[in-house]
């Protein structure tokens, strides 16, 4: 196998260099890094989150949703992944669905519309 910048070091290494990729806006790079890291240690909601994120900043909504299902699935009052999995929705323009996850997401932080 071929190591490249992107996977190349530990993983704690390639979280540090994942969020700096983040924190510099360069969403696409970072998604690049987390990908493999999400691979390796697919229990950990943190990466995942942060893959998700990515995807959504650099416009792969359909990617950051998939990540974002799987936070839910495993940790449903996750309430930032459901927050994010329904604006990634309504950017897909599924209003409907989105409004689930909203209000779902309102309830847990206890931001109930009037």
């Amino acid at each position: 196998m071929e190591t490249t910048y992107y996977d190349h070091g530990t993983a704690a290494e390639r979280w540090e260099r994942a969020r700096l990729f983040f924190d510099a806006r360069d969403y696409a790079g970072a998604a690049r890094v987390l990908d493999g890291l999400v691979e390796e240690v697919p229990e950990q909601t943190g990466p995942r989150l942060l893959l998700a994120r990515s995807y959504y900043h650099s416009a792969q909504l359909r990617r950051a949703e998939a990540e974002l299902r799987v936070i839910v699935e495993r940790d449903p009052v996750e309430h930032y992944a459901r927050l994010m999995l329904g604006r990634t929705l309504q950017r897909q323009g599924r209003h409907e669905e989105a409004a689930t996850h909203l209000r779902i997401a309102s309830a847990f932080t206890g931001e109930f519309e009037a």
